[in-house]
């Protein structure tokens, strides 16, 4: 009984954490529900609600009900409501193992992509963004919103210069710069270790310095994870949590928006871990955001490190950030990718070229971002770059238990419950059962 109850709890609480209300019925229109965690529900200048209501000037016929739903609840929250009978039209995933999940609340959307674009639509996609919502014989199963690449820390130059100090570039380097930060009374590197996802982030970018085909071997079952670069990597993680690069308490401060925060709008921390989508520092029109991005002499870096000391910087890790879905119990499945196919056009051209909320994922896109500062213009050359050259391979790992897996072993190697060799061991006896035949 006492199960039940705090099931029922968890999902009333899961519930209560979604903003919006059921859509009304607008006569002669057609209602459409479309619910995400992000692009977010920043108040009223977000961008999603200028899509929107771009989009229903141009479609008369059809409403959209926007239902935006916190972030570390969100998974759980679509489960629950795709299973029931108000599950939205429209919803956004993110690529992974929660996309493979969802499979059964997914519709095939290669009939409607070919009815909207042609026999060649597939053109219209970038290669590596297409490949992430691709099922077998042809099937498509959402639209690829934009991609982001992660592996990146940023900087405030200024403020390191006032402290006698220059941007890292190697773990040597960091782990001397962060001492001294230390020793001023300063953040070292600020992360936001509370939130699974950046961990995996960050240390995914850490495997692929030491060796990327040892890594994605390993998450693929080719290799093993208790190899020496896997155990290095781990042992590198561990390290920062116990020689002072990451900050005292790291474990307990989610990203967004503590350190977040921290790093955007107060300027209080001369370096955080964040990836290519915090390109969106410089274009929200939060008053206190533009008074720390836009200040005379402004000087903020976008890096990445070499965590092995081999001399060649870190790859980034690549992957599609939302993945836009259509419900198979959809009433309104053409309306619906109505909605889909503008949000990928011309929604993705003002959340790229005005927000930088992404990376373009259209191979027909041109970038072509407004306003920026030269500050932001050095960052997004440096993303980009390193979108072209150097990426390791896919963001995340596929596998819901293994990538769980990997997780909980960060989290206990953070705080020295385990050695980077058990941790290693740990992790390959969940693979071993991911991929028995």
């Amino acid at each position: 009984m006492k199960k039940r109850i705090l099931l029922l709890l968890s999902i009333i609480l899961c519930l209560g954490l979604v903003s919006g209300c059921k859509p009304k019925p607008q006569e002669g229109k057609i209602t459409i529900t479309f619910q995400t965690w992000n692009p977010a529900d920043s108040g009223p200048d977000s961008p999603i609600y200028k899509i929107i209501d771009s989009f229903e000037k141009e479609n008369p016929d059809i409403h959209v009900e926007y239902i935006f739903t916190e972030s570390g609840a969100y998974q759980e929250h679509m489960r629950v409501k795709l299973i029931g009978e108000n599950g939205p039209d429209v919803y956004g995933i993110s690529s992974g193992s929660a996309f493979d999940a969802f499979r059964l609340f997914e519709e095939n959307l290669t009939p409607f992509c070919e009815n909207t674009w042609g026999e060649e639509w597939r053109n219209k996609f970038l290669d590596s963004c297409l490949e992430r919502v691709s099922g077998t014989e042809g099937k498509t199963f959402g639209l690829p919103l934009g991609q982001t690449y992660a592996g990146y820390m940023w900087a405030d130059v200024n403020m390191l210069k006032d402290y006698g100090l220059k941007v890292p570039t190697s773990y040597k380097e960091l782990q001397e710069t962060c001492r001294i930060l230390r020793e001023k009374g300063q953040y070292p590197l600020a992360i936001g270790a509370k939130d699974d996802w950046v961990n995996l982030d960050l240390w995914m970018s850490i495997a692929a310095d030491c060796d990327r085909d040892a890594l994605y071997d390993a998450i693929e079952g080719k290799a093993t994870f208790e190899s020496e670069p896997i155990i290095e990597s781990l042992r590198i993680w561990q390290e920062c949590f116990n020689n002072g690069v990451f900050q005292d308490k790291a474990l307990k401060m989610p990203l967004y928006d503590t350190v977040n925060d921290k790093f955007q709008r107060e300027g209080s921390v001369p370096m955080f871990v964040n990836g290519s989508w915090a390109m969106n520092m410089y274009t929200v029109s939060d008053e206190q955001t533009r008074k720390v991005f836009d200040s005379e002499g402004a000087n903020h870096e976008a890096f990445l490190l070499d965590w092995n000391d081999d001399g060649k910087i870190s790859p980034v890790t690549a992957n599609v950030d939302v993945i836009l879905c259509l419900n198979p119990e959809s009433r309104q499945k053409e309306a619906a990718f109505r909605f889909m196919a503008y949000l990928v056009n011309e929604g993705q051209e003002l959340l790229v070229n005005r927000y930088l909320e992404y990376m373009p994922s259209r191979a027909d896109m041109e970038l072509n971002v407004q306003g920026l500062s030269e500050d932001g213009k050095k960052n997004l050359d440096y993303i980009l770059e390193n979108g072209k050259t150097n990426v390791a391979g896919t963001r995340g790992i596929k596998y819901e238990d293994l990538s769980l897996a990997v997780c909980d072993a960060l989290e206990d190697l953070a705080q020295s419950r385990i050695t980077p060799e058990e941790a290693a061991r740990q992790i390959q006896e969940v693979a071993t059962e991911v991929h028995l035949p």
